[in-house]
């Protein structure tokens, strides 16, 4: 196995790690774990990419694990980040971004079985760094806003977490809101123009 193909095996094995990290309330910074690990597992995803046309170490297995990778760890990140989130426009956001993803994977099933691989195409690469870039800030935000800020009024510096309980964070999560639904919006668009590209997939079903 090559080196990126490795490294798309890492940002799996490294969502266990994220999801515990999440969810370890004991530690007073486990989001800012989590957000530290999800960022290394992002890494991966570049730098795999980047080394593996370099050096002209494309494979069929790398075409077909790298975007899965992706939507394991989005999803998985989706997942923990929304269950934080209750609401009609999240529970819907939520809907619409798994419904892309098994209907994409489903294509690329489709196409596995008649012996071709799809890649990821420029709308998918978007739509990766868009979600990628969402679950960062997010995750940003748990952290600047909660553990950060408890651990600074902890000490006595209350004239900085003023700022961030109140209109930074306010600020903050309205922008997050505007964000989450664009990169649902694009997510949603490069599902539908990556099952119009493969049509022709479908013609003898």
């Amino acid at each position: 196995m090559n080196l990126p193909n490795k490294l798309t095996i890492l940002r799996i094995l490294m969502i266990p790690l994220f999801v515990f990290f999440f969810f370890w309330y004991e530690n007073p910074f486990g989001i800012t774990l989590a957000l530290l690990t999800f960022l290394a597992a992002a890494a991966t995803d570049l730098i795999d990419g980047k080394i593996a046309r370099s050096r002209g170490l494309v494979t069929d297995f790398g075409k077909l694990m790298d975007p899965l990778a992706d939507k394991l760890l989005t999803t998985a990140a989706f997942c923990c980040l929304f269950a934080n989130r209750i609401g009609m426009g999240v529970i819907i956001s939520f809907i619409l971004i798994l419904s892309r993803e098994f209907l994409v994977t489903s294509v690329r099933l489709v196409a596995a079985g008649k012996g071709e691989v799809l890649a990821a195409d420029v709308w998918g690469k978007v739509k990766t760094v868009m979600q990628m870039s969402w679950i960062s800030l997010e995750l940003f935000g748990y952290a600047l806003f909660g553990e950060i800020g408890h651990y600074l009024e902890e000490r006595g510096y209350d004239y900085i977490t003023d700022g961030l309980h109140h209109w930074w964070a306010e600020a903050y999560f309205n922008f997050m809101n505007i964000f989450l639904y664009v990169m649902v919006a694009v997510t949603v668009l490069s599902g539908a123009h990556y099952i119009i590209k493969n049509r022709a997939l479908f013609k003898d079903t």
